[in-house]
């Protein structure tokens, strides 16, 4: 159970740094991705019991996420629409393109290939498949973004999160980076929603309730742990903090509680992880001796 809790943990750790992208370095939140996560695997799970290959039909995944992000980064930027706002209607609308493409609100992958599969002859053993999968494609998503925020392009998408007005002035065309960062954000979002449906064996239309909850626990529970990092260090600290939120999903599973109501433990345990800081300021200014002169 604890190699499936981190192989999830990866699986999950793709959707944290998607959300990572606009989260923290365009500073919002984009609530697309309780839509474009479930179009991912619905897209994926459709195309694979069509007949099309497991690793084109990620592909295919990939890329509807990313027009649900530029479609949300258009009504932002072009509509002036306000970006949470433009993110609830399109994830308000992509519910009916997935039913649309499911044509059910549900769909198998019953004796269909997964793109796990290609383990199979490693003969493995039980969830390891997952794990290996998971290094793969984290290693894939983080060296690619490694990359990115190394060019001019990637520098220029950071300095419109760091100060918008001031990158413009030096002629950065901030909606551009803004189109740019919520149609790559969905597109690793809707990857990582097609290898959970891969593992799971199955697409639903209600998969994204509450999976930004998910991502944004992978993002708070690694800076908490690891406090100031570099870049390339908080990529990792999300795949860490993924795979610890799972292993204490695991942990409430293993001490009884009913799993209808993993949401609620979810909103607590990031609740938890946001009030830390806050927690340890009060703590330090109670108990560390007060400066001379100072009340």
């Amino acid at each position: 159970m604890i190699v499936s809790a981190i192989g999830q943990g990866m699986l999950w750790a793709i959707l944290g740094l998607g959300i990572f992208m606009t989260y923290r370095i365009l500073n919002f939140p984009d609530m697309t991705t309780e839509g474009s996560f479930p179009l991912g695997g619905a897209v994926c799970v459709t195309a694979i019991t069509s007949g099309i290959h497991p690793i084109l039909a990620t592909l295919l995944g990939v890329l509807a996420g990313m027009c649900a992000g530029l479609v949300t980064g258009l009504l932002f930027t072009k509509g002036k629409i306000p970006v949470i706002l433009a993110g609830i209607l399109v994830m308000s609308g992509l519910n009916s393109v997935i039913l649309y493409v499911m044509q059910t609100p549900n769909l198998s992958l019953l004796n269909k290939p997964k793109i796990q599969d290609f383990f199979l002859q490693l003969n493995l053993p039980n969830y390891y498949d997952i794990v290996f999968l998971g290094v793969i494609f984290l290693a894939i998503i983080i060296s690619l973004l490694l990359f990115f925020f190394n060019t001019n392009l990637g520098q220029a998408y950071i300095a419109t999160g760091d100060n918008e007005h001031m990158a413009r002035s030096i002629g950065i065309k901030t909606d551009s980076m803004k189109i740019l960062g919520l149609t790559l954000s969905n597109g690793v979002i809707a990857l990582s929603g097609a290898l959970i449906a891969q593992n799971d064996g199955y697409a639903d239309v209600n998969k994204g309730t509450g999976v930004i909850v998910i991502g944004l626990a992978s993002i708070i529970i690694g800076e908490v742990l690891f406090g100031e990092l570099t870049f390339a260090e908080r990529l990792v600290a999300i795949v860490v903090g993924s795979i610890i939120y799972q292993l204490l999903i695991l942990l409430v599973i293993k001490l009884g509680f009913d799993t209808t109501y993993l949401k609620i433990f979810s909103a607590v345990i990031l609740a938890a992880c946001l009030m830390i800081p806050q927690l340890k300021k009060a703590l330090n200014l109670h108990f560390l001796p007060q400066k001379e002169g100072e009340k």
